[in-house]
């Protein structure tokens, strides 16, 4: 019996192919296992506990109940309702709405910010790397040891920026920045900015190596207004990279944890969704309640990841997608 050479081809490439995908499949088994580990289970786990009536000292006895601690956080009111004879919280509302302003503020000018910095990084002058490497110090301390530090220097007694300002004839008073409701989250949004601001112009100036220099010494050579080339060449062209800096901050945004608890005291003008979800998990024994809202935390950013990666999928220029 003959076989064609062609057929015996196409046979070997399957075979090649079926070898490589299961070669793949075994380098990936130990990452997959790791991952569902350490981040499948406990989530898997979390939102089990989110159906019950679990608590911190019975975590294997809990009823299930379904979706009635979900239920406790729906209502919008200003006020405590009752629900099936339980208060309802609305303090998870005011947490919601201190995330919300938190990130979108904290991304806003974060981003702005970074685009600056990055543009003037961009730019070749003497010493530029030394002030690359500089521009990356705020980003690079931990967050805990960058809250304790702007502690002390907000402080109202013996705070420089208190010392500063009454210097400067900026304000008549000094004023305690983290333990005041007015102040506290300007405060916090102010440790913020300055902390991530680089990691944004990081990326942004990521962006920015990759547009090639022709397009601006022809745009030069033909006499376009700066602010033109800006917005109708770089910003376009360095879009992917500004849109990964934004989802990544903004998911790191919803999610903040540890500035707010180490910089401020427990104060509702700066609770935010972690933070609360964490005092009933640990501090008011209300685990089942606490991983409900841990959940819906944890719902949101994937909301927020599906949305980038179909924006990503799609042509924003309006052209068509591909």
């Amino acid at each position: 019996m003959t076989v064609s050479k062609t057929a015996i081809g196409r046979e070997s490439g399957l075979s090649l192919r079926q070898q490589r995908i299961r070669a793949a499949q075994w380098f990936l088994a130990p990452m997959l296992i790791a991952l569902f580990c350490v981040a499948a289970y406990p989530l898997l786990k979390t939102i089990w506990f989110s159906l019950t009536d679990t608590s911190l000292n019975n975590l294997s006895g809990g009823k299930f109940i379904w979706f009635d601690n979900y239920f406790r956080m729906q209502t919008l009111s200003n006020g405590a309702v009752r629900y099936k004879g339980t208060l309802v919280d609305p303090a998870w509302w005011n947490a919601v709405w201190n995330t919300v302003r938190f990130s979108v503020v904290s991304v806003v000018c974060e981003t702005v910010l970074g685009l600056i910095v990055a543009l003037v990084l961009n730019a070749e002058f003497k010493g530029r790397g030394f002030v690359r490497a500089a521009i990356l110090i705020p980003w690079a301390i931990p967050t805990i040891v960058s809250a304790k530090m702007w502690a002390w220097m907000l402080n109202d007694q013996y705070g420089i920026l208190n010392d500063m300002a009454l210097n400067l004839g900026l304000i008549s008073s000094k004023i305690a920045w983290t333990a005041n409701a007015d102040t506290a989250m300007y405060a916090v949004l102010m440790v913020d900015i300055w902390k991530t601001t680089p990691f944004m112009a990081l990326l942004c100036l990521a962006g920015l190596q990759m547009v090639p220099r022709d397009i601006y010494e022809a745009a030069k050579i033909d006499g376009i207004n700066p602010v033109k080339v800006f917005f109708k060449i770089t910003l376009p062209l360095i879009r992917p990279a500004l849109m990964v800096a934004v989802i990544f901050r903004m998911l790191d945004a919803l999610r903040i944890f540890d500035l707010i608890y180490v910089l401020t005291p427990n104060s509702a003008a700066t609770k935010t969704m972690s933070v609360i979800s964490r005092e009933n998990l640990i501090e008011f024994d209300k685990f089942a309640y606490g991983s409900a809202q841990s959940t819906l935390l944890f719902a949101i950013l994937a909301i927020f990841v599906s949305l980038y990666i179909w924006l990503g999928k799609v042509d924003l220029s309006g052209e068509g997608g591909k």
